[in-house]
């Protein structure tokens, strides 16, 4: 950013050390994952600090469509995919079915959730088999444990 000649803010918890090459860096409340999922202290802390567009970083609330939509209603650009992409690729079975529609190779794969019995059964004919969590990626799932406490 700064080669473009673009101001950066960045925000770190109370656990992590700050970023060195932002022009400004700001400091979460919290501590641990659960500070970085603050979806209103994040969208505050942009407005606040003048920012007209929010780059999510890798993980957490990159994932998240609501805070997609949280950076669109405070009139922030929110850097990567749009809402309703995430929710799409947030969701495994819709997200495969549409790649094959698109004629994107797939894997073998179950089209959707599968029993203990229908994962035997692919692992018998297959001879290998990856578990995959149908919705929700790592930002989700950080959520549902921050909000747990």
């Amino acid at each position: 950013m700064r080669d473009l000649g673009i101001a950066g803010v960045a925000v770190h918890a109370a656990d992590d050390a700050p970023a060195s090459m932002a022009d400004e860096v700001v400091a979460l409340p919290g501590s641990g994952p659960a500070a970085y999922l603050d979806v209103d202290g994040l969208v505050a802390i942009a407005r606040r600090s003048g920012c007209d567009a929010v780059h999510p970083g890798y993980g957490f609330l990159s994932e998240r469509a609501d805070f997609a939509r949280a950076c669109a209603a405070a009139g922030l650009t929110f850097i990567g995919a749009t809402p309703e992409q995430l929710e799409l690729f947030g969701d495994k079975a819709r997200a495969r079915t549409l790649a094959e529609e698109c004629g994107v190779p797939v894997l073998s794969g179950s089209p959707g959730a599968v029993t203990l019995d229908e994962a035997r059964t692919f692992l018998a004919e297959h001879g290998a088999l990856m578990l995959k969590a149908i919705g929700g990626g790592g930002g989700a799932r950080h959520a549902r444990r921050a909000e747990r406490g």
